[in-house]
């Protein structure tokens, strides 16, 4: 039997970009990991489009295992080599989601000025 979570955020677009153009590295570098900070710089004109799907998903996965007070870099969105999206879990998150046993599964979408993100946990009951 396992129990299932749902997570869920909406991100403006222009409100990370802004966060980006004032704080520049020292917001990039605590919010995002080296990968996630690649991946958006690949494509120049979807920088914060992108940076912005994946801190929704960072909220998302927050709501979905009920992790307050964890880094925002020990939730990552990976690329897997289909170009589907998925989610690794480092130091805290890693460890408190590992005590549930499960999996995740997102979904990233963005347009406009909103960036969403949708998250479904799954775990041992």
């Amino acid at each position: 039997m396992s129990n299932v979570s749902v997570g869920i955020d909406l991100v403006q677009i222009s409100a990370i970009a802004a966060s980006v153009d004032r704080f520049g590295d020292r917001f990039l570098d605590r919010v995002f990991t080296p990968g996630e900070i690649e991946y958006a710089k690949a494509s120049p004109a979807l920088f914060a489009s992108r940076l912005s799907a994946r801190f929704a998903a960072k909220e998302a996965v927050r709501k979905a295992l009920r992790l307050d007070g964890v880094a925002w870099r020990d939730i990552e969105v990976v690329r897997h080599e289909d170009g589907a999206c998925g989610i690794a879990l480092h130091g805290a998150a890693r460890h408190l989601a590992r005590t549930d046993g499960g999996a995740l599964a997102v979904s990233l979408s963005h347009e406009n000025d909103q960036a969403a993100a949708v998250v479904i946990a799954t775990r041992d009951a």
